[in-house]
């Protein structure tokens, strides 16, 4: 979902703005291949970056992080 007059996150935006070593093995792998996979599951099980350098790289790139207001109390 995204909201009007905005632009959602694209995956792998930061590890390729910060040009993260584990994004750029993975680009040199073809989708699909075993290869391809084992450097993914890195990715996935491992990051070498943190949640704080991913959130305060969604900031300093004018990201909001929003969910929808609940019905209930807070």
């Amino acid at each position: 979902m995204t909201l009007k007059g905005y632009i959602a996150y694209q995956r792998r935006e930061f590890c390729k703005d910060i040009l993260c070593p584990v994004q750029l093995k993975l680009e040199q792998r073809k989708p699909g291949t075993k290869e391809y996979e084992d450097v993914r599951n890195v990715c996935k099980t491992k990051c070498i970056h943190s949640t704080y350098e991913f959130h305060h790289w969604l900031i300093n790139k004018g990201y909001l992080v929003v969910r929808p207001a609940s019905d209930g109390p807070t």
